[in-house]
């Protein structure tokens, strides 16, 4: 049984369909073992305290740098034992020495089919703002590998979602949660934890 550490900055929502997949089965051979939060009161660490989750708080604000914070961050992943390592809305793009601590061992989901609207300065409503002013008619959700560069790690799933006429990015934010971040996050999840997902030539290869 492997344990899943999710990092989180706010509300929660990928987090609630990850405790949703694992109640109902989906996710196989894990078990959330720890939601990390960057600041307190952030709603996320109600919803693993319902579920009865270990929660740890890791104030971004009391640390000088990010190289400092980041060590804290990697500090407490190898103290909860951390086998698969979750981005959910976590709002800090941590330095290398995590990233080449657990490389493939961190997973991210992002808003949009990477490589479009996706790197640096691309998050939240930002990402659909930028797609909708550039006219695209297909958005979606892609959950990557993390790497040390934002954005850029290996692809392992995306699913596509529609643009309609008349979305604002509050909109079609909604419909790509719904109809994409929060069924591919639990699969991805469920298929690390399960060793179907190889790297092959530094690209992900799921195996169903």
């Amino acid at each position: 049984m492997k344990n899943i550490v999710v990092l989180v900055s706010g509300g929660g929502t990928n987090l609630q369909a990850l405790i949703d997949a694992q109640k109902s089965g989906i996710i196989k051979n894990g078990r959330i073992s720890c939601v990390i939060s960057s600041k307190e009161g952030a709603y996320a660490l109600e919803r693993a305290a319902n579920e009865n989750i270990p929660t740890r708080v890791i104030p971004r604000k009391e640390y000088a740098d990010n190289k400092s914070y980041s060590k804290a961050i990697l500090d407490a992943l190898n103290e909860e034992k951390a086998d698969l390592i979750v981005l959910a809305g976590f709002m800090i793009i941590l330095d290398e020495i995590v990233t080449k601590s657990y490389p493939y061992k961190i997973i991210n989901v992002h808003p949009a089919l990477i490589p479009s609207f996706c790197g640096e300065g691309f998050y939240g409503l930002k990402v659909h703002e930028k797609a909708l002013e550039y006219g695209v008619k297909v958005s979606g959700a892609t959950v990557h590998f993390v790497n040390e560069e934002a954005d850029a790690g290996a692809i392992i799933m995306q699913k596509a979602v529609a643009v309609e006429n008349g979305d604002t990015p509050e909109v079609l934010q909604k419909r790509i949660m719904e109809q994409a971040e929060w069924k591919i996050l639990p699969q991805t999840v469920s298929l690390f934890c399960q060793d179907k997902i190889e790297i092959v030539d530094g690209r992900a290869v799921v195996n169903e």
